[in-house]
Parts: structure tokens; sequence; C-alpha cells
């Protein structure tokens, strides 16, 4: 047998030694993968149940999170971790690493919903009509749950990690605004997660490619010309312009669009007169558009917009549309990144174990997420925090919205094994370069 020495005294080609320190890498980093890692995020349970518990007393609407945007920096200038403010308004980014590149981004949204909640514990809502209905409390506390095990780490990063704490993802379009200022500048890649009360607590569901529908919104007058309903022919009546072309919109997606292809189109309120004998001289109405497809939701508003002023037309009347998200721009599609969900896929295989991987799914709701897919690869996740026993059993923007904590130390844990496998994997391609 050929001696050890002489065997190692061979030269080898630059694409193996590549290969052979990507490998070593990988095996010397077992400590994002093991068990170590979920028992650190454990022993911070506390703490966290603490921050997650803080932040639900006090919830505050999208762009007006000052009160969560000030506490979070409290808790990272309490875990001596610097960071930028403000972005979007009330927003905070904090870096941790080398602050060189690679930069893998991880993000939590702020903002609560206005909603009364229903559910009587020590630690609701004291904000009158206002609650954390669906979980973004839990989200920011995950990742300043993960900003503490990655500061802890942050000599063996190989790269940065960069925290986003976001606000007005419900309607406001916060990350747009985010990346407006400069948020996303350098980053290579992007994760984020989402609690869901479907599956259980601990459970992760990723899912490759369109996740989530682009959404807007659509709202409609027809203006006919009002008259005593006794001489309908001396009016014009935009009620029966109206529904026609409501009854038409509902002929959009059965009739127009490939059945294979996901989308929503629903009206959802309808206002005008205030008589039973006189007609009105307009009728205002509006919904939903969505689609898990960008391309299909611009598809959508065009034949919505074209629809209603055809009908109203046909029935001598007047319209106009307007697409319009609260003024804010529209929510693109979220389409998960199939790399990172396979990343992903690995990471909660090795550190939670098989059982805790279940395949996610589609939903027709709308994430902002969406805004940093556009300029980088990234993946939403959804995190399971079903419980019967504790009452975690009810839907997000239901007031009776309640969460099991034990997902908080989860959350942190995966957060971290996540970037910090990323940060493994391209920090040597990088550097090799």
């Amino acid at each position: 047998m050929r001696p050890v020495s002489k065997m190692l005294s061979i030269p080898l080609p630059l694409p193996f030694l590549f290969l052979f320190s990507f490998f070593l890498s990988l095996s010397s980093s077992n400590s994002l993968y093991s068990p170590d890692l979920l028992r650190h995020a454990k022993d911070d349970k506390e703490w966290l149940v603490s921050v997650r518990r803080t932040l639900h007393e006090y919830p505050e609407l999208r762009f007006q999170e000052h009160k969560t945007s000030a506490f979070i920096r409290s808790q990272l200038d309490m875990l001596n971790i610097s960071y930028s403010f403000p972005y979007g308004g009330t927003g905070v980014v904090a870096d941790i690493g080398s602050g060189q590149p690679p930069i893998v981004a991880l993000r939590a949204d702020m903002d609560a919903l206005p909603l009364q909640e229903l559910v009587e514990w020590e630690h609701k809502s004291k904000v009158d009509g206002v609650m954390h209905a669906c979980g973004h409390d839990v989200h920011v506390t995950m990742l300043l749950g993960a900003a503490k095990l990655l500061n802890q780490r942050k000599h063996q990063l190989k790269g940065t990690v960069r925290l986003l704490f976001q606000p007005a993802e419900e309607g406001g379009a916060g990350a747009s605004y985010m990346i407006k200022d400069g948020a996303l500048e350098n980053v290579e890649a992007i994760f984020a997660m989402h609690i869901d009360y479907t599956e259980p607590t601990g459970t992760v569901m990723p899912h490759p490619g369109p996740t989530q529908a682009a959404v807007n919104f659509f709202e409609a007058r027809i203006e006919g010309k009002g008259g005593d309903a006794s001489a309908p022919h001396l009016s014009v009546d935009p009620i029966i312009a109206a529904s026609f072309a409501i009854l038409s919109l509902q002929q959009i997606v059965s009739r127009e669009i490939d059945p294979l292809y996901s989308q929503v189109l629903s009206t959802t309120f309808v206002e005008g007169g205030a008589s039973n004998d006189v007609s009105p001289q307009f009728v205002e109405f509006g919904g939903t558009l969505r689609s898990l497809t960008t391309d299909g939701l611009e598809r959508l508003e065009r034949r919505v917009t074209e629809v209603i002023h055809g009908q109203a037309a046909i029935h001598r009347c007047n319209a106009t549309v307007n697409m319009n998200n609260d003024g804010f721009p529209m929510y693109p599609a979220v389409i998960n990144d199939v790399k990172l969900h396979h990343h992903v896929e690995k990471i909660v295989k090795s550190l939670l174990g098989p059982d805790k991987l279940a395949k996610g799914k589609k939903i027709m709701a709308g994430e902002d997420f969406a805004f940093y897919q556009q300029l980088v690869p990234g993946i939403m996740l959804g995190i399971g925090i079903r419980n019967e026993e504790v009452g975690s059993v009810h839907p997000a923007h239901s007031s009776y919205f309640f969460v099991d904590e034990d997902v908080l130390t989860i959350g942190a844990a995966l957060h971290t094994a996540i970037a910090e496998s990323y940060l493994v994997e391209h920090g040597i391609v990088s550097n090799s370069l």
C-alpha cells in the first residue's frame, strides 16, 4: 500500500481541490443542522415568549408601527446588534456576520390588522380595534430569536445575514418601500416564514414555483340619469347597467381563462340608491382580482375595465373604473425559487427531522414578499402552529386567532440554519472565483 504521505503529495487538479474544500466545509458545519441549534433556541424560550406577548399587547396598523419598531430596536440594542433605521417609514435593517458578500436576507413583517380581539387571555390586545390576527408578532419574534443565535455564531458565518423588519404587509406594499430605501442592496437571496394554522406546530411547508396570488382591487362607478320609478322611460337606470356588468364579470374567469390557471374575480360590494320609488343617478361597486401569475392579473384588469365600460355603454350610461389597492402598488405573485426550495427541504430534514416536512400548497391570498422576489431569488414558507390543546385552530384574519408559542423557538432555529447553511454553500463559490 502506498504511504499516506506520498498519496497526499500527488498534485490534484484545481476542480478537485475546489470540490474537496466545498464538502470539507459542509462537513465542518454540521452544527448548522444538529439538534444543538434547536436546543440553544429553546434555551431562549422565556425571552421569546415575553417578546411576542409584548408585541401582541400593543399592535399597530400599517405604516404606524412606531412603538413596534422602537421595541425591535431596543431588543437589537440589548443583543448588541447594530442596525439601520428607518426603512419604509418604520422598518429596521440589521446585518450580522462578516459585512461582506454573499449577503442573504431574512424578512419579518410587523403590522397588525383592524380587528377586535375576542380571545380572553392575559396578554390580549390592549389597543381597541387592532389585533395581531395574522401572526406578524410571531414573525418578528422568530426573527429576533434568529438574530440572537446568529450573533452568537457570527464568527463562523461565511458572509452576511441581513434581517429585514418590514412595515405594512397588510395591503400597504411595505416591501416595495423597503426596497426603494435600499434594504435589498447586494442581497442575493431572501427567505421568510408565515405561520399556518392548518398544520401541527413545527411542521414546515415549503412550495416551489407559484405559491400566492398577485392581487389588486377594483372600484367602478356607473352613472345614468335618476328619475321617478313610475316613469322609467324618462330616466337612465344605472342599476340595470351595473347588474349586467357584474354578471358579465363572472364570465371572464369561467369562459375566458384556461381552467388550469388559478384566477379569482369577486365583486364584494354594491352601493347606490336610497329610495323605493326613485331610480338613483349612479351605482358604485367593486371587488378583488387575483391570479397566480402577475401577467394573469394584468389581463384580468384589462378585461374588467372593458366589460364594465361596454355594459355601461349598452345601457346608455357612463362608467369609470379604478384599479386601486388603496393607492398602494399592486401585489405581484409569490413565486418561490426552486433551488432555494430544495435548500429549505434539506435543512428542515436535518434540523427538525423528515417527519416535520410537509408539502406546501398554493393559496389565493396575496403577500408583498413578492416584491423582493422580483429582484432576487426568494422563498416564502409556511410553518405550522395548529394545536387544539391551546386553541390554536383559527385562521388568520379571525378575531379568535391564537398561536401556539412553541413555534417561536422552532422558527428562530430554522431561520438561523437556513441562513447559515446558505452562506456556507454560496460563500465557498464566491470566495473561489
